[in-house]
């Protein structure tokens, strides 16, 4: 049974930076990719950064591109995400997920089965 936890989230003010953490259990890293979402009330499930086993690009979703970096541990079954620069607008609850590698970097939430609870993100300005 894939089971993801989620740690890091917090308050911080606007320009700081905090770093996520996802420890996973119940599937092989190695076959597996790792994303970050996000989600605010009354808006969709949005993709974060995404990474797949491989060495391959991470994809990142525009707003976040140069400010976040996601990473993970050796075993591909712990996603890191160093969130810099953070904006009122990043405030959201954080999600991790995983799914089967299909050859690609998917970045849909709908490419995504397993998910975990979330820890929340506030960013002030």
């Amino acid at each position: 049974q894939v089971q993801l936890l989620e740690s890091g989230g917090g308050s911080v003010q606007a320009g700081g930076s905090l770093g996520l953490s996802c420890a996973g259990s119940g599937f092989y890293g190695s076959r597996h990719c790792m994303g970050w979402f996000r989600q605010s009330p009354g808006k969709e499930r949005e993709a974060v950064a995404t990474i797949c086993p491989g060495g391959g690009r991470p994809y990142y979703a525009d707003s976040v591109k140069g400010r976040f970096t996601v990473s993970q541990g050796n075993a591909k079954d712990t996603l890191y995400l160093q969130m810099t620069l953070l904006k009122p607008e990043d405030t959201a609850t954080y999600i991790c997920a995983v799914d089967e590698y299909l050859g690609w970097v998917p970045f849909r939430p709908s490419d995504f089965h397993n998910w975990g609870q979330g820890t929340r993100v506030t960013v002030s300005s």
